[in-house]
């Protein structure tokens, strides 16, 4: 319980950040950042997502170079959440269909409950949303702790785990997370709210023009 509400925390912290770079012709770099003296000047080293593992809706291995030279969207969500899963996954059905003929866009969604949302239950799920095309969304699954790895402070930074209180058992951040080539956090926006969701999608070609 007090890991998801220090990852709640940090998210927010990093959510008001984001708020306040929207306007500005590149987006913001999120998370934390160190200083390193190179040849007399000093280098800024960004957050970035780490190395990753694991297995989409048709069984294809999904890591971090999947997603080389390609700009791409994260959350996390469980397939028979009660609650902000389906807002979230027509939200994100609406960035889908705009940015799907892109090669250099991709969308990540992690399940948070690996041991129903199965491979087979992941193709269903893509399926009956309407998503047709694995190599542009991959829904995964994997290693319950390397998935709630991926949600801590080492990675998107956001709330992710099991909690006996929350509607279905788990807890989960409805944040659509932003990610640039370099695999740094560009932006967060609030994947149930339809005007977040359009900011991210005004977002999008920003950062893809930054590498034009």
């Amino acid at each position: 319980m007090k890991l998801w509400k220090e990852a709640f925390v940090v998210g927010l912290l990093v959510l008001v950040v984001s708020c306040g770079g929207s306007g500005s012709k590149k987006l913001p770099i999120m998370g934390r950042q160190e200083f390193k003296e190179v040849n007399g000047k000093i280098d800024t080293i960004y957050h970035t997502i780490p190395n990753f593992q694991f297995v989409d809706q048709d069984s294809a291995i999904v890591n971090e170079k999947t997603f080389e030279d390609k700009i791409y969207v994260a959350d996390f969500f469980f397939g028979t959440c009660p609650t902000i899963c389906p807002v979230m996954k027509q939200q994100m059905l609406r960035i889908y269909d705009r940015f799907k003929d892109n090669p250099n866009f991709a969308i990540l969604s992690h399940t948070i409950d690996p041991e129903h949302d199965t491979v087979a239950y992941l193709k269903d799920y893509s399926e009956k949303i309407g998503v047709m095309d694995n190599k542009v969304w991959h829904f995964v699954t994997g290693n319950k702790d390397e998935i709630y790895e991926m949600g801590s402070a080492a990675g998107y930074m956001v709330p992710v785990g099991e909690d006996g209180a929350a509607p279905g058992g788990f807890i989960h951040s409805g944040a659509f997370i932003l990610v640039d080539k370099e695999r740094r956090i560009r932006g967060y926006y609030d994947g149930t709210k339809k005007l977040e969701v359009d900011a991210l999608m005004s977002d999008i070609p920003k950062l893809l023009a930054e590498y034009e």
